[in-house]
């Protein structure tokens, strides 16, 4: 049995289901992107090739092997996209959260199913629809919880609205003992520039005291604030538009000492070294073209 426990984003990590990139499937449509910067790139005849991209996350699983964590990787389902696993599902302490997800992507979780089985199915939390939240918008800190979300009244409106209010207010039940926060997070389906699609696309933590952070990806300045003085100022590398757009928050923590970047992030990887961390660098600027990244391809089942 799969014993979970995920108290924050970056103790030693044990075990986690890293996606695939294996028979991802046709190039979507236009009227099939999920979001703006997979939208600009199919435009563009610029969308990730498969290859390149079995080839990045092969990167990625190299890395797992390295640090021993145990990986497991969904069964391939034909012609389907099954990079993003953090959507589809997320631990808090010893639960498994099931994601309400874009009815599109319903069958992602069944090819973990055969994971799901080795955990205790009281620890299996599923919800009723009208409750939304993706991994990508749920972070865990000690005795916080970060929750992105979207608080305007045209939250039926945004395909890249993923995780509601009633989705916050689930979690703040269930863990009545720790701050739940939750962050208004700006929303564009066409501009990838101006869309912070889940929090980890404008925010995270590394190490034991540090975050990385966009701060207009954040509706309210006051949210802003709130982690400005939850890290302080000098613990917090801001970046820009730009580096939010090529997902520089997104990456991953293997232990507080060990992040996996992007190797194109130069300012991001030589802040990270400066400040005592082992930067491992892999290629995945062909799967950022989907908006998202490292962080977006994991689901961690065990940390210390």
């Amino acid at each position: 049995m799969i014993k979970l426990n995920v108290q924050n984003e970056t103790t030693r990590l044990r075990a986690v289901v890293l996606g695939t990139a294996k028979s991802n499937g046709p190039i979507p449509t236009i009227e099939e992107a999920y979001d703006p910067k997979s939208l600009e790139h199919i435009k563009a005849g610029t969308y990730p090739l498969e290859k390149d991209m079995i080839a990045e996350m092969e990167a990625f699983n190299k890395v797992f092997e390295k640090y021993n964590v145990r990986v497991y990787r969904p069964e391939v389902i034909p012609n389907y996209n099954q990079i993003f696993s953090r959507d589809i599902a997320f631990v808090i302490e010893d639960k498994l959260f099931k994601s309400n997800i874009l009815p599109d992507r319903e069958k992602e979780i069944e090819a973990i199913q055969y994971v799901l089985n080795e955990i205790d199915e009281n620890k299996i939390i599923k919800t009723t629809d009208d409750i939304h939240f993706e991994g990508g918008d749920v972070m865990l800190w000690n005795d916080h919880i970060f929750v992105g979300t979207y608080k305007g009244q045209d939250y039926e409106k945004f395909i890249t609205a993923r995780t509601n209010m009633k989705g916050v207010n689930f979690i703040k039940q269930l863990f009545p003992n720790k701050i739940v926060k939750e962050f208004d997070l700006v929303k564009s389906n066409t501009i990838a520039k101006e869309n912070a699609l889940h929090l980890d696309c404008c925010f995270q933590p590394v190490g034991t005291n540090k975050a990385i952070i966009h701060k207009e990806g954040f509706r309210d300045i006051n949210d802003y604030n709130y982690l400005v003085n939850l890290f302080g100022m000098e613990n917090l590398f801001h970046i820009t538009k730009d580096e939010m757009y090529q997902m520089f928050s997104n990456v991953f923590s293997i232990s507080p000492e060990v992040v996996v970047s992007e190797r194109n992030f130069t300012r991001l990887n030589n802040w990270l070294q400066s400040q005592g961390f082992i930067v491992e660098e892999i290629p995945y600027a062909e799967i950022s073209k989907q908006e998202g990244l490292l962080r977006c391809s994991t689901m961690p089942l065990i940390r210390d």
